[in-house]
């Protein structure tokens, strides 16, 4: 017989438990580019649904514009996206970041040593780097629905995508598939980064 195993209850206000790493590419009022770090994001067909701070520029550049670029890097790019997590577009930074140890950086792509490519139909650059780039439009933003445990600090956005880039060497070849033995996307666990490891098996709908 199988013992159950034993549980604990945990705070669930950090509930990063494997999600997607992926950097915001949007326009600031002067027009130079901002690079948004972030690990709430989720994809239906043509629809991206991405949780981004009140506080970040990324959030006030998209709300402005409505355009974007989605990048998801690869595990191998985490450290360029570390060299990130601690600046932010926003200036004066606002108290809330500075307290955390965020400090305002408005060449984003020089210190994370990324070269910005231009995109077919948003304005927003995209992330050479990145092997999959996604551009896309704003389509509707609101805030989270606070609770007495957890102030709503977040914004929940819904983009179309408008067209999608992908390097060579993560596709079938002469296909529009990702190959997936090749793309190794980047995923944050509970503030950790960690890669994919081999295939497990494949979904029925499955097409390579």
């Amino acid at each position: 017989m199988t013992d159950t195993p034993r549980h604990r209850v945990i705070a669930p206000r950090i509930l990063y438990f494997g999600t997607p790493v992926a950097l915001l590419s949007t326009l600031n009022e002067d027009g130079s580019p901002n690079l948004t770090p972030l690990s709430s994001a989720w994809a239906l067909d043509d629809r991206l649904v991405l949780g981004l701070g009140m506080l970040g520029q990324g959030l006030e550049n998209l709300r402005r514009t409505r355009e974007a670029v989605v990048n998801l890097p690869s595990a191998s790019l985490w450290p360029q996206v570390e060299r990130l997590a601690p600046t932010t577009g926003r200036f004066p930074v606002p108290d809330e970041k500075s307290a955390m140890g965020y400090q305002h950086e408005p060449r984003k792509f020089e210190r994370a040593g990324l070269t910005p490519l231009p995109s077919d139909t948003v304005s927003p650059p995209r992330v050479a780097e990145c092997p999959l780039q996604l551009e896309a439009v704003l389509l509707a933003a609101h805030m989270a629905t606070p609770t007495p445990e957890c102030p709503s600090d977040f914004v929940i956005a819904e983009l179309r995508v408008t067209r999608v880039h992908a390097h060579e060497h993560v596709t079938v070849p002469d296909t529009h598939h990702v190959d997936v033995t090749r793309w190794q996307p980047l995923l944050y666990v509970f503030r950790h980064y960690v890669g994919t490891g081999p295939g497990l098996g494949r979904n029925f709908r499955a097409e390579t």
